[in-house]
Formats: structure tokens, sequence, C-alpha cells
């Protein structure tokens, strides 16, 4: 099996449009070879990049995050286990977080999030007085 696919067929593998793969070697996310006419080469465990900056884009990351993550990774040869455990360990702590956001979210959905607009009947009831109001703008009681 050949090392290296072109940029086309790292498209199809990954269903990422050929402009973004460019956009992301232009960023450095990924890292082309060139041939002598000057076409570009990717290694085939650039899939698993790619699969990686998507899945991080997903869990809401932005390009620069996933590009530090990344910048750990060694260029020309395909990551080992070891790489991409370390890189999990980095990020561990992020999707936690995001985690616990988004459990917190789901139960106050139906309650108070601490907006403080006293709008609804159950903000009497569970922002009295309007105390989330007084720690600040914005969903208190989720992103207090």
């Amino acid at each position: 099996m050949d090392r290296f696919i072109t940029i086309g067929e790292l498209a199809r593998r990954t269903g990422v449009a050929v402009s973004a793969l460019r956009f992301y070697e232009e960023k450095g996310l990924l890292q082309a070879l060139r041939t002598s006419g000057n076409q570009r080469r990717f290694l085939r465990s650039d899939i698993r990049r790619v699969s990686f900056i998507l899945i991080a884009q997903k869990l809401g990351l932005a390009l620069a995050e996933i590009e530090r993550e990344l910048a750990d990774l060694p260029h020309g040869r395909t990551p080992t286990l070891a790489d991409w455990e370390r890189i999990s360990r980095s990020m561990r702590t992020s999707i936690d977080e995001k985690i616990a956001l988004l459990e917190l979210t789901r139960r106050k959905l139906d309650e108070c999030i601490g907006c403080g607009c006293l709008s609804l009947t159950k903000c009497r009831l569970y922002n009295a007085d309007d105390v989330a109001g007084a720690q600040g703008p914005g969903p208190r009681f989720v992103l207090g």
C-alpha cells in the first residue's frame, strides 16, 4: 500500500473539501509533500489527522487550539499510539469541562438558568429578587 495519497484521495477518505484541506495546510494543521510536478502528496496517516480536526471542531475547539494540539504530533511519520495518548490526556480536562457544562445546561433548561429576566413564573422561585442579576450578566446559574 502506498504511503502517500493525493489531496483528492484525502478529501474522499475524510469527507473534507479539497479547499478545506488546502486551508488546513495553510494554517499548518497539515503538511503536504510536493512531487517534482508540484502536486501535493499527503501521508496516509493524515487521514487520522484530518479526522482529529473534524472531531475537535465538533467539540467546539477553535483552530488555534487544534493547531496547538497537533503541534505535538510528528510531521513526516505516522503518529504512534503514545503520540495520540499524549494529545488525549491533554484534551481530557477540556472535554470533561464541556461535558459537565452540557449536563448542567440540560438540567437547568427546564428551570431558571439565572439570566436575571424574572419574566417567567418560575424565575420568581429560582431567582427571587433577581439574585442572579446581581452576580453579573448572562446565565449565572449555568456559566456563573
